[in-house]
């Protein structure tokens, strides 16, 4: 048997971290874009005593502490799962460079094995493993819920589908620009004191502002303000940001990477090698193979 998922990528703008020992109960508040490039993953079950395999972009993942490998982790201790498979991730944007990816990969994991395996699971419940992975690895907080809708997504409430809330902005359909300069570790910056003060100091009042005015270009000029007020955007990616703001309807860095990102009416841009995409509106679904 064989299914393939595909979940889109997803740039926040600007969030404010709730903490709760609670995995389910921990996130984070804010807004981001999705975007319709993301991460394939095509599950295939094979023999029971046939090595569990997951491959990245054609590599071996030998990480015992990855995102995907703890996410079968969390499913396995709820079933055993009778027989093999294999996960093949196919990541179509920089990964640890603000796009979402661990969620991406967790949420097409779990939502394969629930449905290779006929667990039984909703959506919500296989969502809510693929976030406590991410939340207990540290490798994000918000991404994954977005991921599930499309659009410009407002995360009204922390959590995973089913304990998160979200809204979202009207919008005409829009382009993605973006550029990256490299990674960050995204668990150093979320599970840093100092940072974490900042990071909600800064976001404070951000989403209530957002809600009296639901607009793309509103939604871009707060998370400019999110970036520069919280010290995270480094001089190369303000130039970047600097250049891009002035070709569309705004820019600023991706939370939490080394990565300029636009909304722009136009695929055009004056940056080389630009990661151009529009915004999806469809969020996480499986694909015909």
């Amino acid at each position: 048997m064989k299914c393939s998922i595909f979940v889109p990528s997803h740039i926040t703008g600007f969030f404010q971290i709730i903490d709760n020992p609670n995995p389910v109960k921990k996130g984070s508040r804010g807004a981001g874009v999705v975007m319709d490039k993301g991460v394939i993953t095509t599950l295939k079950s094979s023999r029971k005593d046939e090595k569990i395999t997951v491959k990245i972009n054609g590599k071996i993942d030998r990480l015992p502490d990855s995102i995907t490998q703890k996410t079968i982790e969390l499913i396995q201790q709820k079933f055993s799962l009778d027989s093999g498979f294999k996960i093949e991730h196919e990541v179509q944007v920089p990964i640890g460079c603000g796009f979402g990816t661990s969620a991406a990969c967790a949420l097409g994991t779990s939502l394969g094995l629930s449905h290779l395996f006929n667990l039984p699971f909703n959506h919500n419940k296989a969502a809510e493993i693929a976030h406590n992975a991410e939340v207990i690895l540290g490798t994000g907080l918000g991404d994954l819920i977005a991921e599930t809708c499309g659009g410009i997504v407002l995360r009204i409430k922390e959590g995973p589908p089913g304990f998160g809330k979200l809204n979202q902005i009207i919008t005409e359909p829009l382009y993605v620009i973006a550029h990256t300069k490299g990674d960050m570790d995204t668990s150093s910056i979320i599970q840093n004191p100092v940072h974490q003060k900042r990071i909600n100091q800064t976001g404070s009042g951000m989403l209530k502002s957002l809600l009296k005015e639901p607009r793309p270009e509103k939604f871009m000029s707060l998370s400019r303000q999110f970036a520069e007020k919280t010290s995270l955007m480094n001089k190369e990616i303000k130039e970047m940001v600097d250049l891009l703001d002035d070709e569309t309807i705004g820019a600023s860095m991706a939370m939490l990477g080394n990565t300029a990102f636009a909304l722009s009416k136009t695929p055009d841009s004056s940056i080389e090698n630009p990661i151009v995409g529009k915004i999806d509106f469809c969020g996480s679904r499986f694909r015909e193979i």
